[in-house]
């Protein structure tokens, strides 16, 4: 449960930090707005509630698609078709901005030659190896 709750409060730190870039508070923007607009048509053409429109919405963008929820009527069928070839990218970007936030913040960590935590220990490949050799003897 401790590194659940570690790794959130990384998570939104680092979402925090991203919203320094305006690139990133662009593209965070169109899938909120994104998402809205799913929301908003999904309760209005198929009648569901609010918190069932935004799942199916955050479902069907994310390709889970779980299937308990299914568009009925025709015009949220062809909504569907065009929401999921647009929302896609959109999700895609966003998930693109963020990796490549992450990876500017590691080369500039490992350019200040601070070891980054998330993804290595600072240690040479070979520090490494002889630290796995010596925990193996051990046992």
């Amino acid at each position: 449960m401790l590194s659940f709750v570690l790794t959130f409060f990384v998570f939104i730190r680092s979402l925090f930090n991203m919203f320094k870039e305006p690139e990133f508070r662009s593209i965070f923007t169109l899938v909120i707005f994104t998402l809205a607009l799913g929301t908003v048509t999904y309760h209005s053409i198929e009648g569901w509630t609010w918190i069932d429109s935004l799942y199916f919405s955050v479902i069907t963008l994310t390709t889970i698609g779980y299937g308990d929820l299914a568009p009925v009527t025709d015009a949220g069928k062809i909504f569907t078709i065009i929401y999921v070839f647009i929302g896609i990218g959109i999700l895609l970007g966003f998930v693109n901005a963020s990796g490549e936030h992450f990876r500017k913040q590691h080369v500039e960590r490992m350019s200040q030659g601070a070891p980054n935590f998330l993804w290595d220990s600072g240690n040479t490949l070979e520090e490494m190896e002889k630290d796995i050799l010596e925990n193996i003897k051990d046992e």
